[in-house]
């Protein structure tokens, strides 16, 4: 008997868990670690060391694990059936760690035989090789201090610039036959240029192991390793540690909506359409001739599921953009009549992926609390960005398309009469708020023979082409919203986006170029230390129209405002080719307002037309507010002005008629 007299017990019997009892949330489509039950896994089974190879393949005969460790011998190491799982498992000795190796599949009475790489390998061979590696992802982290803080770096009110970029072609190694950069190599140089920009983040376009290096990653066939291209695992999380100790968050690109019919890979995998749905008007897409997956199908889910939480877990990674969601949504998404099946109520909406889609997003801000989850989507769908609570798909942001669309339209016209034109960017607002937006300038708009944003701009001279560079950059950081820039264009490359080739670094030898760069990092500082500019970027209340209608003079001004303090921001955009002088713009209170930023500066390679650093505002009604100031507008410029309030008694001077002031 016990001290306490209590009989003791004894230690609870460990719950024996079958391994048919394992699947059971995979088959019920709500699986989030996938990867650690199906794969290749290196452990020690009755005092002898090898590895635990796991596969789904329900259509299957017999599956074989073939490798180094046997010769490639197709036969040498079969697989057991997992029950009525549909998984096949097996225990093969004295397997190591690097060695390569497939999995032989055989059904359909034999008919259909072939080597097919593991669908949740660790990571691969560097194509054109397409074996998995056996792998484990030990490492040791030291990115504690951003973690503990990512929830305030990312939460809506904190400022997010974003650097999209493609790790084989930002920088590449011309002494060395023009090799890409390592994860490594990648890392170290980041680190330094990024915070030098004031960039708050990077994202990459899809690492996940595609056979296709053209397809930039968004043809992905390992939908658990990063590319080897650029090194192992764990370089691959030492460049995402790295970068979080520089104060640089991470995000990735990822892919669910479809994967590539390679041989190897998913497609047909045991001779059966179990990735994707086996009719072509659901299972394949025309636009990307490429397989689209199952959402119908719980394993499915449970795959591409724990795919995305895998990266958020192993990787630390800081928020998923979530790549073709309008594909996703629609089952007559760029399809022809007769190319897609209604629904079950007649409709097009897929109702299966949005309902995947909700529970992505719900377990991902469950389980990785301060990770973001961005829509790539194009279309009315409401609720992109609402809680599934309300009715919501969940997502944190969505891609605000029809302001890229629009804007880009918009500078491309003659500045000399585009000022009629001006409800083409002003029409922003009307449903600016209706979303959370990221305002995003990306890859998608310098490739497929568009140009680069440097050539998207009016056909005017040299001057003017860069002017309205400046122009857009800084109305776009004006607006509302979170920002997106793909490299490349904070330095105004000229020639469209190659993925076999670096960035045009030497373009910052010239003046024009360089001046690009400097307004751009100046942009991000503004962005980052003005309150007004970030804190109610996705809240009617932080905006406020001063004139939307000048298009006399193809001007627009707003103010942005703060939620913690009651600083104002002003930004007045001039977008046509000649300057105003003696512009009066009205504003809501007293005070000295400082000119902080002028796109035409001589050091971004402008004129050098400004307004003295700023004025206090005069007493003075203009566009309905009881201050105003009368300013000078460079040609294709930005301009912002910032006002803290306080106890100071504007200049007084005698009223007039507005309509004795006209604005030139």
């Amino acid at each position: 008997m016990s001290v306490t007299g209590t009989t003791p017990q004894d230690p609870p019997t460990p719950t024996f868990v079958s391994l048919e009892e394992k699947f059971s949330a995979f088959r019920e489509g709500v699986e989030c670690r996938l990867d650690e039950i199906l794969g290749a896994h290196p452990c020690r089974e009755n005092n002898i060391d090898g590895v635990r190879f796991a596969v789904w393949a329900p259509n299957a005969e017999n599956v074989a694990v073939m490798g180094d460790c046997n010769g490639w011998d197709k036969d040498a190491c079969p697989l057991q059936r997992v029950g009525a799982t549909g998984v096949w498992s097996g225990f093969v000795p004295e397997v190591g760690v690097g060695e390569r190796y497939k999995f032989f599949v055989t059904s359909h009475g034999g008919k259909f035989r072939v080597d097919k790489s593991d669908p949740v390998a660790f990571w691969n061979e560097e194509p054109p090789r397409t074996a998995s590696v056996v792998w484990k992802l030990d490492y040791h982290w030291n990115d504690q201090h951003w973690l503990a803080e990512r929830e305030c770096r990312q939460n809506k009110s904190a400022p997010i610039s974003i650097y999209e970029l493609h790790p084989g072609s930002w920088r590449r190694i011309p002494e060395e036959s023009n090799r890409w950069m390592t994860y490594r190599e990648l890392a170290m140089k980041l680190a330094e240029y990024l915070p030098q920009m004031g960039f708050t983040h990077v994202e990459l376009l899809p690492v996940m192991e595609h056979p296709f290096y053209a397809s930039w990653g968004y043809q992905s066939t390992g939908f658990f390793a990063p590319t080897s291209r650029y090194g192992t695992p764990q370089d691959f999380m030492w460049f995402v540690d790295h970068l979080h100790q520089h104060g640089i968050g991470v995000l990735l690109d990822w892919v669910p909506f479809h994967f590539p019919n390679d041989n190897f890979a998913l497609s047909y995998f045991d001779g059966g359409h179990i990735y994707a749905h086996p009719d072509p008007r659901r299972g394949f897409h025309p636009s990307w001739r490429s397989a689209v997956f199952d959402y119908t199908r719980p394993e499915v889910r449970s795959f591409l599921l724990s795919s995305a939480l895998f990266w958020l877990r192993k990787y630390h990674i800081d928020g998923l953009r979530v790549d073709a969601v309008s594909y996703m949504l629609f089952h007559n998404y760029y399809r022809r009549p007769g190319e897609w099946i209604p629904n079950e109520h007649g409709g097009a909406e897929n109702l299966q992926a949005a309902s995947f889609l909700r529970q992505l997003n719900d377990a991902a801000h469950t389980q990785h609390p301060g990770a973001i989850m961005v829509a790539e989507e194009a279309t009315t769908w409401p609720g992109i960005t609402r809680a599934t609570r309300d009715g919501g798909l969940g997502f944190d942001y969505k891609w605000d398309m029809g302001w890229m669309n629009d804007t880009l339209q918009f500078m491309k016209r003659d500045a000399y009469h585009r000022k009629r034109d001006l409800n083409k960017i002003t029409f922003r607002m009307m449903y600016a708020f209706s979303e959370k937006f990221v305002l995003a300038l990306s890859h998608d708009e310098v490739v497929h023979l568009k140009g680069s944003l440097w050539t998207k701009m009016w056909q005017g001279n040299q001057w003017e082409k860069f002017a309205g560079l400046r122009l857009l950059y800084g109305y776009m950081y004006g607006q509302p919203g979170k920002k997106l820039l793909f490299m490349g264009a904070e330095m105004a490359q000229q020639r469209e986006w190659n993925h076999d080739n670096s960035l045009d670094w030497h373009l910052l030898n010239h003046a024009p170029h360089a001046g690009i760069q400097r307004c751009l990092t100046d942009l991000n500082r503004h962005y980052r230390e003005q309150a007004p500019l970030h804190e109610l970027d996705l809240d009617p209340s932080g905006f406020e129209w001063i004139a939307c209608d000048d298009t006399a003079n193809g001007v627009v001004s707003f103010l942005r405002k703060a939620r913690t303090t009651s600083d104002l921001v002003l930004v007045v955009c001039n977008f046509s080719a000649f300057a105003c002088r003696n512009y009066r713009v009205g504003v809501p209170r007293a005070g000295m307002w400082k000119e902080i930023f002028n796109s035409d500066a001589r050091d971004y390679g402008g004129g050098g037309l400004g307004n003295c650093g700023g004025f206090p505002a005069e007493t003075k009604t203009w566009n309905g507010r009881p201050f105003s100031m009368n300013l000078t507008l460079p040609p294709l410029s930005a301009i912002y002005f910032f006002n803290k309030e306080e106890p100071v008694v504007a200049e007084e001077i005698p009223d007039a008629p507005e309509e004795e002031i006209s604005n030139v």
